[in-house]
């Protein structure tokens, strides 16, 4: 009785967006209010000018498009930090709507190249760019591939991204510290990945494998941990300078960029754990699978 009555009121609020048929009129899919953002926009930076504390990360999340919160975050670096050309690339876009570009792209108009392995994801994602009365103009660039290491580079040039871009966005459950650290064709100002925040305070990874599926091995098999991220982007000119609330995306800033908004923060900041002797995967996974110390 309960789920019939709720689906007659599901039906209800999603009438006006339906055909006959019942297919979704995917330009008429109503985001985040884009008045709310630019009000929050301007909000942050009167706070930046009148010199009075500045909100955390944790305090400034909201979800538009975002799995989490990291709408609310990027919103907000960037209101203090500005941009250069509004350029985006997210490498493991998903279906192109739950991503951490989707918001900027749709609500802010941003430029992207969105990436991602899974065909049915890629075609999604164009349906819905090519129909949004807010995109379909210019939509972002939409490219189904398996990235590699070795084809990383290539793919971003023949995509148009190359040189300075204002975020780059990765998370593809697997290879992901190998792909950051053979990315040489963009200079992203800001980057948002995802770490293996269960793979504790040591900087390991999984070992580089071009045909890697988490999914075929333990799924708790992939990534690499925060410290690894951090020793490596110690070396592209990157600071870690925060994290989500659920501690699973961190994100980084570019050393020439915003170094007196956002200052370098500890790893052990975006831990669950200050103990590291509380992490116990990583000895659970070496009993099968290798992992590499950076």
């Amino acid at each position: 009785m309960l789920r019939k009555y709720l689906r007659k009121i599901t039906d209800r609020i999603l009438a006006p967006y339906l055909d006959a048929q019942g297919k979704m009129y995917m330009q008429q899919i109503p985001a985040l209010n884009q008045a709310t953002q630019l009000l929050l926009k301007l909000a942050y930076q009167e706070l930046a000018r009148s010199r009075k504390p500045l909100p955390g990360f944790g305090d400034v999340e909201f979800r538009s498009f975002s799995q989490n919160g990291e709408d609310g975050i990027l919103l907000y670096i960037f209101s203090l930090i500005g941009t250069t050309n509004k350029k985006a690339v997210e490498i493991g876009c998903g279906n192109g709507l739950e991503n951490n570009t989707a918001n900027l792209i749709i609500n802010h108009g941003w430029r992207g190249l969105l990436i991602d392995g899974d065909a049915k994801n890629i075609a999604h994602a164009k349906e819905f760019y090519t129909h949004s009365r807010d995109t379909f103009i210019t939509p972002p660039n939409t490219l189904h591939a398996w990235v590699t290491r070795e084809n990383i580079n290539r793919l971003m040039t023949e995509h148009g991204m190359s040189g300075e871009i204002d975020l780059l966005s990765l998370d593809i459950d697997g290879m992901d510290y190998w792909i950051w650290e053979a990315l040489t064709a963009v200079s992203p100002r800001v980057v948002i990945l995802e770490y293996h925040e269960e793979f504790g305070h040591e900087p390991i990874t999984v070992p580089y494998d071009p045909q890697f599926n988490r999914m075929k091995q333990d799924p708790r098999y992939h990534g690499a941990s925060l410290p690894a991220f951090v020793k490596l982007a110690h070396a592209k000119g990157y600071r870690l300078v925060g994290s989500n609330l659920q501690k699973f995306n961190a994100l980084f800033l570019r050393h020439d960029t915003g170094v007196d908004v956002f200052p370098e923060i500890p790893f052990t900041a975006c831990m669950r754990d200050t103990d590291p002797n509380h992490y116990t995967l990583v000895n659970d996974l070496l009993k099968t699978y290798p992992l590499e110390r950076i």
